[in-house]
């Protein structure tokens, strides 16, 4: 087979999803049609509607577009299929009925943010980095029936700096789902349509499968009772979106939201007034955890800008006398 007998439809949303479409053009791959979500509502009112960069990027490259509200729409089916796709490739996409995900005849595969099994799920960067991974990566895999859960066709890993927030992951995983897709394309020319896969059951796993599902923004509430260290994986696993939050309370009891984007760890000890208390050194913020104080760099108060300590400090007098509610 040649690369050129491949007739490939590509579905995808956001920016993430971009870099590897990208990828696909530029090395002159026959796209034949482009899924992603319908326009969203954005304004006050709603009445603008924003295009996915998936679909601006598609029809800046002449590429159809198909938003289907439902995948299942028997009109959207019937459409997908007059493409007379024989390859589907999934990034950051949503789930896909049976019907669509068995139609060509070399199956449908995803570039997952993740070394599946671990973290199955819609948030696979943030829980790696929220559970203080040091590694993880990108895998493409053939869909079936269940999330995730599909035919491994490759791996490729990518390490977690300690300081690395969710932002720099973001990029790095970017870049190698492109990477890795079209290695994976490379492989499926190769054998002809029917590369080499394995079942998720036959990679080793030296610890429990973790999640990765969907974040809320109740997920994304500080707990200041656990361990220093887990509260800084916690920040930097969330931001810079949707950001971790805590609850800021005065001396009389009333709150504001506040978000921490950036924390530095320390080798200071637990304090006296326990989980939540604030200290002030200098122009240094810090907040006690379960076992010692975090140093809180970067923030915001609700309706206020993002800003560094020092500004926050400079602005909120009598810091002290606050705390952030530990849960």
């Amino acid at each position: 087979m040649n690369k050129e007998d491949l007739r490939i439809v590509f579905m995808g949303t956001p920016e993430f999803a971009v870099e590897t479409l990208k990828a696909l053009v530029d090395n002159q791959y026959h796209v034949v049609a482009v899924v992603t979500q319908p326009d969203k509502p954005v304004g006050r009112h709603g009445s603008v509607l924003q295009p996915s960069a998936v679909k601006q990027y598609a029809l800046e490259q002449g590429l159809p577009v198909l938003q289907p509200e439902k995948m299942k729409d028997p009109a959207f089916v019937e459409q997908l299929r007059a493409y007379q796709a024989n390859l589907q490739v999934v990034v950051a996409f949503r789930m896909l009925p049976e019907v669509v995900w068995a139609m060509p005849e070399y199956g449908t595969f995803n570039v997952h943010a993740a070394l599946l099994p671990q973290y199955r799920g819609a948030a696979p960067i943030n829980w790696a980095v929220i559970n203080g991974e040091t590694e993880t990566g990108v895998t493409t895999f053939f869909l079936d029936h269940d999330i995730d859960t599909g035919r491994i066709i490759e791996q490729m890993p990518f390490a977690i700096p300690d300081e690395a927030d969710v932002e720099y992951v973001y990029d790095g995983l970017m870049h190698l789902g492109a990477r890795i897709c079209l290695s994976t394309l490379e492989k499926i020319v190769e054998a002809d349509g029917h590369p080499q896969s394995i079942e998720q059951s036959a990679v080793s796993q030296d610890q429990p499968l973790l999640p990765a599902p969907k974040i809320f923004k109740e997920t994304c509430q500080i707990d200041w009772a656990q361990p220093a260290k887990r509260v800084y994986d916690f920040v930097r696993g969330l931001s810079p979106y949707p950001g971790a939050w805590t609850t800021l309370v005065d001396e009389n009891g009333r709150e504001t939201v506040l978000k921490i984007f950036r924390t530095t760890k320390t080798q200071d000890a637990a304090q006296q007034g326990g989980a939540g208390s604030l200290v002030v050194r200098g122009r240094h913020l810090l907040v006690a955890c379960a076992d010692g104080l975090l140093q809180i760099d970067e923030l915001q108060l609700a309706g206020k800008k993002r800003m560094d300590a020092q500004a926050f400090l400079n602005g909120m007098k009598d810091i002290e006398k606050y705390s952030v509610r530990k849960v």
